[in-house]
């Protein structure tokens, strides 16, 4: 025979479960998404302008959690520019241009922010 006895509340623990229930986790992840993309947009180099103002974002619920995901849309010629101004790339002449680490700088306090907010809204 197995017995199980308890004593004092879980008050505690309803709590924190009612809480999770009703997590607010969409409207920050938006939030930070359009943060992010004004981050991103403002420490990308710019020539045309067109690599800055191609960033968006995209906020996606999967099994067990949450996706936030920052992208670039100026493809050209099968080549994301975002990702070779970041880490560099050959020349047709066979030079090298050197990349330059400009997202995550911008990114570093966002996802901070991302964390910090989630934290709260978990534990409120």
């Amino acid at each position: 025979m197995i017995s199980l006895r308890q004593r004092g509340s879980f008050k505690n623990t309803e709590k924190f479960l009612k809480n999770a229930s009703s997590l607010n986790i969409l409207s920050i992840l938006n939030k930070y998404g359009n943060e992010g993309v004004t981050a991103l947009a403002s420490a990308t180099p710019v020539k045309s302008g067109l690599t800055a103002n191609s960033w968006y974002y995209e906020v996606s619920q999967e099994s067990g959690g949450y996706r936030i995901s920052w992208a670039n849309s100026n493809v050209q010629n099968g080549t994301n520019i975002a990702v070779i101004l970041q880490y560099g790339h050959g020349t047709r002449n066979g030079g090298y241009v050197q990349g330059r680490d400009y997202i995550n700088p911008a990114m570093k306090p966002i996802l901070q922010k991302i964390a910090d907010d989630a934290w709260k809204e978990v534990t409120r």
